[in-house]
């Protein structure tokens, strides 16, 4: 009950940050590195974005399956916002800033991308909070 009485509201909005985008990027990379949820599978995201496709989709699914139990957080929240930043400058630049809503255009732009960006660097500079794995294994 002594542990349960440190906890801040910031731990309770570090966690659901954490779960939010983790679950995300966990379904990204399972899209990329198994196939699920109608994802192309490994070979053929390795064969779109040659060998980093690999990095990439370990990167996603890893790094959100960490996110979420708030294991290595900060690694994972920095991995994930140079694989975001590699998807903006090597893709949806050119795409520019808003999504393809309406379908009227090629490809997808880039605010998906920096609102992620943006909830990572939260959980970068404030680590995964009391309410993670990681914090009670140090």
């Amino acid at each position: 009950m002594n542990a349960l009485s440190t906890i801040q509201p910031n731990d309770i909005v570090l966690l659901v940050a954490r779960v939010i985008i983790g679950v995300v990027f966990m379904a990204h990379g399972a899209q990329k590195l198994f196939g699920l949820f109608g994802g192309a599978g490994l070979s053929a995201t390795v064969q779109y974005l040659g060998p980093i496709g690999y990095l990439v989709s370990i990167g996603e699914f890893f790094g959100g399956l960490g996110l979420m139990v708030g294991m290595l957080s900060r690694f994972s929240s920095a991995s994930l916002i140079v694989i975001m930043l590699g998807a903006i400058f090597m893709a949806h630049r050119k795409s520019g800033f808003f999504m393809n809503w309406m379908g009227d255009k090629k490809g997808e732009g880039f605010e998906y991308h920096l609102i992620a960006i943006g909830l990572l660097l939260v959980i970068l500079v404030s680590g995964p909070g009391q309410l993670s794995v990681g914090q009670h294994l140090y």
